[in-house]
């Protein structure tokens, strides 16, 4: 070991203290492999004053949920618009993503979606009875056939 003056062993240089490379910050998002914000949704959380302490991993997991929701909510309504045969996702493909997908909806169930729009729906009671015109064409047909006006039959 080195001995500086006054006998003392000369430490290493540790870190930026005696000019070393700074370091590149890393964001925790990117330390947790996340699109969104852990940061700022940390700080939301301090300034909601949800809790007096916020732990360190609380806004993480809130991140990587939030992520997961929205990229699940995103994928549904692309997959809505493709079937619409649309480039672009409007609020309307965001409602039948959401309300087509069970966990969704339930997740999301007391949520109104602007210019999203209603799922079709007919309720079945207000359809035509199928019995009954399945009934009535055979019978039209043959009565056409076999019962023809005066005229009709003056003609031919």
């Amino acid at each position: 070991m080195d001995v500086g003056v006054g006998g003392k062993a000369a430490k290493k240089a540790v870190g930026r203290k005696l000019g070393g490379p700074k370091k590149k910050p890393v964001s925790r998002s990117v330390k947790a492999g996340l699109q969104f914000p852990v940061g700022r949704i940390g700080r939301y959380l301090k300034k909601g004053r949800y809790a007096q302490r916020v732990g360190t991993g609380a806004p993480v997991y809130l991140a990587a949920v939030l992520e997961y929701l929205a990229a699940e909510v995103l994928e549904l309504a692309g997959n809505a618009a493709r079937d619409n045969k649309k480039n672009r996702i409007i609020p309307r493909h965001v409602l039948l993503a959401i309300r087509n997908d069970e966990e969704l909806g339930k997740l999301l169930a007391g949520v109104t979606i602007a210019h999203g729009g209603v799922l079709p729906n007919i309720n079945p009671v207000l359809l035509p009875k199928k019995t009954a015109e399945k009934a009535d064409k055979p019978a039209k047909a043959s009565k056409d056939k076999a019962a023809k006006s005066p005229k009709k039959q003056a003609r031919s």
